[in-house]
Formats: structure tokens, sequence, C-alpha cells
């Protein structure tokens, strides 16, 4: 029998725990709230060693590749992201408050009382978000900038490959288990009807968004190249339907590659900046979180403003390079910030991994299609002499 992919087991979660929730007996609920609690004290600890984990090592290894064509790639990379995040908490703060008006969860009655842990087991982080940000930034320039620090990039590589082992291997085979729970509580308590009505909404409006992101990036593009900027994102079509069935920038780089070629873009241009936006271009992950997170604020009638978000989306931009080389590790790198930042609860992180993994594919295939983007914009500054600069950077 096939294995089942994160989704499928995150929506049969969903469904399974909602379902229970109206047989459940307490005692049982309440040994599914003890198992979330600790689990949540464990992703509260692991988290900071995450951003450390992936952080330190893509700024050191993209750091060692020094020239003015990765400079501006990634620059370039971290621009679309940010403004992909704007565009998504302009859109949804126009969008949302209208279609979600009907929900507010701090006025749905309870059918029924949330069940508590029998006991929680606290884990304090070794660090809080942003002290593991700077250390990852202290590491990763101290690992590109030393030349014989071999020992130091070797240990940095070693530790992101632990922390990728603890995701793979614990932490998402138990997220479904994690999931069940939340909905499971959240039924008994009465507050999931009106949350799957919002759910819809949320994804109809952020697919609308990779949309319009995508239309936006390539008409920026079409500035540099002087292409007509559909042309360009039909001919990247197959690139973003493989990155829909793969869920997997890594793993759709080769047709990527191919098309971003076909588009006119010279082949040492698209062999550098495609496999290096597979990694630090993100804009469809920026989107989703984005909107997911100001879609649950609204619901739940948190304040929120331009400031708040804008920082935000910079530490966001920042925090989730080189996560999409785990499932799912764009959100659970943001975890942090929208703790810190946002101010989310446990179960609001909870809803967000959901929501981001129900539409996982949507964003992986925006961040790639993006990808033909950067690179007509790199190609266009760097076509005439990229033959010495791709030399000297190998």
């Amino acid at each position: 029998m096939k294995r089942l992919g994160l989704l499928p087991l995150i929506i049969i979660a969903i469904v399974l725990g909602i379902g229970a929730g109206f047989v459940t007996p307490m005692w049982l609920a309440r040994c599914f709230a003890t198992f979330n609690s600790i689990f949540s004290s464990f992703l509260g600890f692991i988290i900071p060693l995450l951003i450390v984990g992936f952080v330190a090592p893509a700024i050191a290894e993209i750091g060692r590749r020094a020239g003015a064509m990765l400079a501006a790639t990634v620059l370039t990379a971290y621009i679309m992201t940010y403004g992909s995040g704007l565009l998504a908490y302009f859109t949804a703060s126009t969008v949302f408050p209208p279609l979600l008006s009907h929900v507010s969860y701090g006025e749905v009655s309870a059918a029924g009382s949330s069940p508590e842990a029998f006991f929680t087991l606290s884990i304090d982080p070794l660090m809080n978000v942003m002290t593991a940000l700077f250390l990852a930034f202290i590491l990763g320039f101290g690992g590109a900038a030393l030349p014989g620090a071999t020992a130091l990039r070797k240990g940095l590589d070693d530790f992101r490959d632990v922390i990728r082992l603890i995701i793979v291997k614990t932490i998402i085979p138990l997220l479904p288990l994690y999931i069940f729970g939340i909905f499971l509580s959240m039924t008994m308590a009465g507050t999931v009807g009106p949350l799957l009505a919002t759910f819809i909404k949320i994804i109809v409006v952020i697919f609308v968004l990779h949309v319009g992101v995508l239309v936006v990036q390539y008409c920026i593009a079409s500035l540099f190249s002087r292409r007509n900027p559909f042309k360009c994102l039909w001919t990247m079509m197959p690139a973003y339907f493989t990155a829909l069935g793969t869920q997997s920038s890594a793993a759709t780089i080769p047709v990527t590659l191919n098309r971003t070629i076909a588009m006119g873009v010279d082949k040492d241009v698209a062999g550098f900046v495609v496999p290096l936006c597979a990694t630090i271009h993100m804009s469809g992950s920026t989107l989703k979180i984005v909107a997911c997170a100001l879609a649950l604020m609204i619901t739940k009638g948190m304040p929120f403003d331009l400031t708040m978000f804008a920082g935000f989306i910079g530490m966001l931009g920042i925090t989730i390079v080189a996560a999409p080389g785990v499932p799912g590790g764009a959100i659970m790198a943001s975890l942090g910030l929208l703790s810190s930042i946002l101010g989310f609860t446990e179960a609001d992180n909870a809803l967000m991994i959901a929501l981001y993994i129900s539409m996982d594919s949507f964003g992986t295939a925006c961040n790639i299609t993006g990808d033909g983007a950067i690179a007509q914009i790199i190609n266009r500054c760097f076509s005439k002499n990229i033959s010495s600069t791709v030399k000297g950077e190998k």
C-alpha cells in the first residue's frame, strides 16, 4: 500500500477529530489534551534550534559564493518575497474583515467544555526566537568569512541534519495526532463549525492571491526582459503543475530550469539562479503565512497594523530560508515569529499548521514559478558577462 503523504494525513486527522469530538468521553479527550500539551512544549523548545539549524548553514553557504550576481539574486529574491507578503497583507486586510465579519470566536458559545491536560511538562527553550536568529547570523557569517572555519561549517551542516532528522522522524509523524487533538478539543468546545467555514474562504482568497503575485512578478520581470509576461507565465506552467504534484521545490528544479531557458534566459544564468532560488525564494510560502495569520487574527479580534506585519514579514523572509528541504519546514520555522511578534497561542499555531499544509502544493508552485521571473531580471543584468562570472564563482 502506498504511504499517505502529510496532506492526506492532516485532512484525515481533521475529519476524525471533528467526528470524535461528538462521542469521545472526557477522560479520553484529556489524554489527547495531555499529549498536545507535551508536544506543544517540545515544539517551543525545538523552534529556536530549528532557526539556528536552518538559517546559519544557509548564510554560510551563500556567503562563500561571493559575486555581484549572487548578491543581486539574493536581493531580488528577498524583495520578491517581502513584496508578496505586503501584497498579502493589504489584500487580506481589505478582503477578510467583511468576508469574516460574522465569525468571532470570542462570541461563539461553547456547546461543552474544552478538555484539560492531566499534567503538563514544561520544556523551556534554550533561547528566544530573536536570540536564535542573531546567533544564526553570527555563526553563518562567521562560517562564510573565515577561510579556515571548515570545522564550524561542517558542524553547522551536521546540526542542520540533526534538526532535519528530528522534524522528519518525530515532528512530522506526530503532527496528524496533534492536529487531531486540536480539532477534537475545538469540537467539544463548540467552535469548530465557524472555523471550517473560515478555512474554505481563506483558501479561496489565498489561491487568487497566488495567481495575482505571479502576474505582478512577471509584469515586473517584463520591464527588464521586454517579453510578454503572460506568454512567459504560460511557458512556466509545466513547472507550476510539476510542483503541484511533487510539493517539492528541489524535485521541480529540472523542469523549472528547462522552462526558464525556454523563456529565453541564458542557460548559465538559469543554471545559477534556479537552484539558488529553490532555496531562498519563498513568495508563495510567505503569502500563505501572512494571509492565514491575518485571517485568524481578524476572527479572534486581535489587534494588528502595518507596522507589526512589516516587521513580521521582514523577519519571516529570513527565517524560512532553506526551510523548503523539509516537509512543512516554512510553517515550522515561522511558529516562533507567530508567537513572539503576533502573539499566537498553541491552538493558533496548530491551526496555522493545518491551514498551511492544506495549501502546501500551491505555495510551492508559486515559489518555483516565480523563480523564472527572477531569472529574467538577473539575465538582463548579467547575461553579457555571465561566462566569466560563473567561472569565477565555481
